[in-house]
């Protein structure tokens, strides 16, 4: 106040503001330098331990600071971002991927294996031939289930076998998914793009199959020793 009185004493030499004028005043010099202050922004600053912080100071540059308005609801919705840090640190390292077909009983329980331990996975169904052709293209085999953690490629279930990959691996023995957690949606090995109406004339005659049927197989009970990732 005696600061303020001070200068507006040097403006009109000899007279002071009354406590109500000069609480105006004070108001007034205070919003004029609130307003550059706010329009400077809120930063969302994710650090080297996974921790978010905001501050209205732009951090350091490789820590890659983010105004919150440019964060998408895309970014907030996707399902790795619901990880907690270590098990997205493991999922990026070694994601795993399920291959499954309709009325696969062992695909069922290699299901209910992963979701009981809590692993984010991605669902791939095989349903058509040119399921099972790219399938067979890519594993060697049609068998199902087919898991992937990493590089490494497991065929057919075993419930200890899995279980060993998965602790190699290096995920939680237990579940630590958030409630909120939404996994992905399964989804067809291959999309296959609508024909046009003159490819689809011509193509009447029924096909013939060129590869083996997709059917269940049951592994060996000893499981593979060395697993290195």
């Amino acid at each position: 106040m005696n600061i303020i009185n001070a200068a507006l004493a040097t403006i009109h030499p000899g007279k002071h503001l009354s406590k109500p004028v000069l609480t105006a005043v004070v108001g007034l010099v205070f919003g004029l330098v609130a307003t550059p202050m706010l329009a400077q922004g809120v930063y969302r600053i994710v650090g080297p331990d996974g921790r978010i912080t905001y501050s209205d100071q732009p951090p350091p540059a490789l820590v890659n600071p983010r105004p919150i308005d440019s964060v998408t609801a895309k970014t907030v919705s996707n399902a790795n971002s619901q990880l907690p840090f270590v098990l997205r640190q493991v999922a990026s390292r070694y994601p795993v991927k399920l291959y499954t077909s309709t009325g696969c009983a062992p695909c069922d329980s290699g299901r209910n294996l992963l979701n009981t331990r809590g692993i984010p996975y991605v669902e791939k169904t095989i349903n058509t031939q040119q399921d099972a052709e790219e399938l067979k293209r890519f594993s060697g085999a049609t068998s199902l289930p087919f898991l992937t953690i990493g590089a490494q490629q497991i065929k057919g279930y075993s419930e200890t076998e899995w279980t060993q990959f998965i602790d190699a691996a290096g995920y939680p023995k237990q579940s630590i998914l958030p409630n909120t957690y939404q996994r992905p949606a399964a989804t067809p090995l291959v999309t296959i793009a609508p024909s046009e109406p003159a490819a689809a004339v011509l193509d009447n005659a029924p096909r013939q199959r060129t590869t083996e049927p997709v059917v269940p197989v049951t592994p060996p009970t000893e499981n593979p020793s060395g697993i290195r990732f």
